[in-house]
């Protein structure tokens, strides 16, 4: 499963970032008086009892942004709201309850998701009956604390702990698995929806070359050599200046939904057409959101002796230098040429995705990729790795206990990124690296081309 997302959500000016630093135990988000300060969602990976989780920081909701963005804020906290696994709601003891407040709750009304109410700026146990009143919101366990102060740390993680999701360990003998859910993206009228009929081998979706047909995302359910898959057929992306209608706008906005909710995203591309903007922005968005991908150039019976596939194939290369690990298919959407061999690619990232490398085959690549790779000094002083882990799947997530993550450069995480696609099981889709200082308490040694493999210690 992926690594579980503690989501903070209140009103403007709450402390909702002064808890986030707090919990955290560094100042990661800005902290201003002034309201409206966190726009996008800010993220930190916290470890706490041998538990994995990811902390987020959001905007205020009810913001009246000065730049314009409150509808952008909005979005970014919908998103993360969407995949909280946890959810802390701040409110203010001093503040009282507000208004705002009252929306919040309301908002969160039909959130199937453990929520704990965090009464923010009660310095003093004296003040802890000013935060009864947020009883009243019905929205989740009340907790007194102060991020100022340091006040009920520990109790508020404990709660977070013991709302976690429990860690699921897919059995790999396990012959039924869930239907796969596939998104079909493009820009307009690149043969997605034709795609999808042929899947179905029925007129599933109304295919016509007018641009812009399918308006919202329909699921398509299909089976092929006895397994089920769920394809989403969304609707075609224009560019940003180009969405003049309420229709277009949420057509977009459903066709990203698409994506975040599938298990693997086929990107569709017109071999006719060459690589737009559109494009580039949505390859973005599926990267950003650590979804397995598949380039599919359609239409390919147009360019039979034409044109090398290899050409394509370099052109795709050049241009989405960030997505190297990503495979690229070619086929005829419309006669159904290679379209099987498609649907097996796509299932395989599904299970590439999903699976786990135990701690000390990952400690024993790592270490063979820091000898034979040494990371540069930083102010004189050797970066160090005491071991590794492998923390949580879709995407395949691994931390490393080091001693200075600042040792580690942009450039090296991409030879180790490289490292663990060249030798792990899962090549070919998104990879999340964090690289965390080691704790005072933790004692763990150094990982050394001399240690005694039988000596590592399991952190999973």
């Amino acid at each position: 499963m992926s690594v579980p997302q503690v989501v903070i959500v209140g009103r403007p000016n709450v402390g909702k970032s002064s808890v986030f630093n707090w919990l955290a135990g560094k100042r990661l988000s800005i902290v201003d008086d002034v309201a409206g300060v966190t726009r996008d969602r800010v993220t930190y990976l916290m470890q706490e009892d041998d538990h994995f989780f990811e902390l987020v920081d959001t905007g205020g909701v009810g913001i009246n942004d000065v730049d314009n963005l409150t509808k952008e804020i909005d979005e970014q906290i919908e998103l993360a709201l969407e995949v909280a696994d946890v959810i802390l709601f701040v409110v203010d003891s001093r503040a009282g309850l507000m208004p705002l407040d009252k929306e919040v709750a309301k908002r969160l009304r039909y959130v199937d998701k453990p929520i704990i109410c965090v009464a923010n700026k009660t310095d003093d146990p004296s003040h802890d009956a000013q935060a009864y009143e947020f009883y009243k919101l019905g929205r989740g366990k009340l907790l007194q604390v102060s991020a100022k102060q340091g006040r009920n740390r520990d109790e508020l993680l404990d709660m977070i702990l013991d709302r976690l999701p429990e860690t699921e360990h897919v059995d790999p003998l396990a012959k039924e698995e869930p239907p796969i859910k596939v998104a079909i993206v493009g820009r307009r009228n690149v043969g997605k929806s034709t795609f999808v009929n042929t899947l179905s081998q029925a007129e599933r979706m109304i295919v016509s070359e007018i641009p812009g047909t399918t308006r919202d995302s329909v699921d398509v359910r299909f089976e092929m050599d006895g397994k089920v898959l769920i394809a989403i057929d969304t609707p075609g992306l224009r560019r940003g200046k180009s969405v003049r209608t309420d229709i277009e706008f949420y057509s977009a906005h459903r066709a990203q939904r698409s994506i975040r909710r599938a298990d693997v995203s086929l990107m569709f591309f017109d071999c006719t057409e060459r690589i737009s903007k559109v494009d580039k922005q949505l390859a973005k968005y599926i990267a950003d959101n650590y979804k397995p991908c598949v380039f599919v150039v359609n239409k390919w019976d147009l360019m039979q002796g034409k044109m090398p596939t290899e050409k394509w194939v370099s052109y795709l290369r050049d241009t989405f230098r960030t997505m190297w690990h990503v495979p690229i298919a070619f086929i005829t959407g419309e006669t159904g040429k290679n379209v099987k061999a498609l649907v097996n690619h796509t299932q395989m990232l599904f299970k590439q995705s999903r699976q786990r490398v135990t701690t000390g085959e990952l400690n024993r690549l790592v270490r063979r990729a820091l000898e034979h790779n040494p990371p540069p000094l930083l102010h004189h002083h050797p970066a160090k790795v005491y071991y590794a882990t492998q923390v949580g799947t879709d995407p395949p997530t691994i931390v490393l206990i080091c001693n200075n993550p600042a040792g580690f450069s942009p450039t090296y995480r991409r030879y180790l990124l490289g490292v663990f696609r060249d030798q792990l099981s899962f090549g070919e889709v998104p990879i999340k690296l964090y690289l965390h200082r080691r704790r005072d308490s933790d004692d763990r040694n150094e990982i050394r081309m001399d240690d005694d493999v039988s000596s590592e210690v399991d952190a999973g």
